[in-house]
């Protein structure tokens, strides 16, 4: 006969493979941290000074036509 899907050993099973799976994670250090931040923080800044100045040319563009 099958085992249920709610079985305690499933359950353990389950638990075990997730603990083992946590294991591998490898978590960047501080320095990494650090730079990949600041490259994302970089990145942010630019496209947002990118938006502002696509937005400001359309609308004089939208200007000047009107």
């Amino acid at each position: 006969m099958a085992e249920k899907k709610d079985s305690p050993a499933l359950k353990r099973s389950w638990f075990q493979e997730l603990k083992h799976e946590f294991g591998k994670i490898t978590w960047p250090t501080k320095i990494v941290l650090a730079k990949e931040t600041g490259v994302v923080l970089v990145t942010a800044v630019l496209l947002g000074a990118l938006i502002v100045v696509v937005d400001w040319l359309l609308n004089l563009a939208l200007q000047f036509i009107w």
